[in-house]
């Protein structure tokens, strides 16, 4: 296998440029749907660790109907479920490598599910794309989810009073107040979130999608040229993270001009 840069090598690799052009769409689906549902998910933990469903409330009010400040009964009382398992969720997943939530997807969770066995495209095998997804998607909610809930929580809370005085409901204050302010807080960390997922799908090659480093994988294989295809995957991966880094700093000018004025 060749150790160092050869020119000629290049040539070598240019008849699996398909290769690399399948790759390329395999990275930028991946990314698409990995932020969709990452989004979508990271909402309702959010919402969950925003919530103040306390079921065992009625506990932490003495015989005297005084409210309790310590003892188990106080703890209890305080006692979320679904900002505790939303909590849970955010803080495992966001401790845990990203290559291990993928083996435990693939293997564990869909090595029981016998997904559907067809090509998408053509060329991308959805058995093994649809997993991918969903733990890219998993990991990226755990990580949205605090962007989302640090947006919400930037409203200032005079705004959710006025709509109550307006008469609008929660999920109407939420809706047509509060998202589409936090949203526009927080769009240029979610398209920043975008980016980062661009360069963490490289990791689904491991179970047979086939991205960028798949058709590396596949090259040196075919070729024994290892150092090439890297290079051309870092090219690859540059010319579509820069760009959008570089749109995602110049819209996040433009809305803080808006705010400015």
């Amino acid at each position: 296998m060749d150790q160092f840069i050869k020119w000629s090598n290049f040539s070598k690799i240019a008849p699996y440029a398909e290769l690399f052009k399948q790759g390329l769409l395999v990275t930028v689906l991946l990314s698409l749907f990995t932020v969709a549902i990452g989004f979508c998910l990271a909402l309702v933990l959010a919402l969950m660790r925003m919530s103040n469903v306390r079921p065992f409330r009625s506990l932490g009010i003495d015989k005297n109907g005084h409210q309790r400040e310590k003892g188990f009964l106080a703890v209890i009382s305080k006692f979320n479920p679904l900002s505790f398992l939303a909590t849970a969720y955010v803080e495992i997943l966001r401790s845990t490598p990203v290559i291990v939530q993928i083996f435990i997807i693939y293997f564990g969770v869909f090595g029981m599910i016998k997904l559907p066995s067809f090509d998408m495209f053509g060329f991308i095998k959805f058995n093994r794309f649809f997993p991918g997804v969903v733990a890219l998607g998993m990991n990226s909610g755990a990580y949205l989810c605090e962007i989302i809930r640090s947006g919400i929580q930037s409203i200032d809370g005079g705004q959710t009073e006025a709509a109550r005085s307006l008469g609008l409901s929660q999920g109407q204050n939420l809706r047509y107040i509060i998202m589409p302010q936090a949203l526009k807080n927080i769009l240029p960390a979610i398209a920043n979130e975008f980016v980062v997922i661009i360069k963490e799908s490289a990791i689904t090659y491991t179970i047979g999608v086939q991205d960028i480093m798949s058709a590396v994988n596949a090259v040196k294989g075919a070729t024994f040229i290892i150092i090439e295809p890297l290079l051309v995957a870092t090219a690859i991966y540059f010319c579509l993270c820069f760009p959008t880094s570089k749109l995602i700093a110049y819209f996040e000018r433009r809305m803080s001009h808006g705010d400015k004025r």
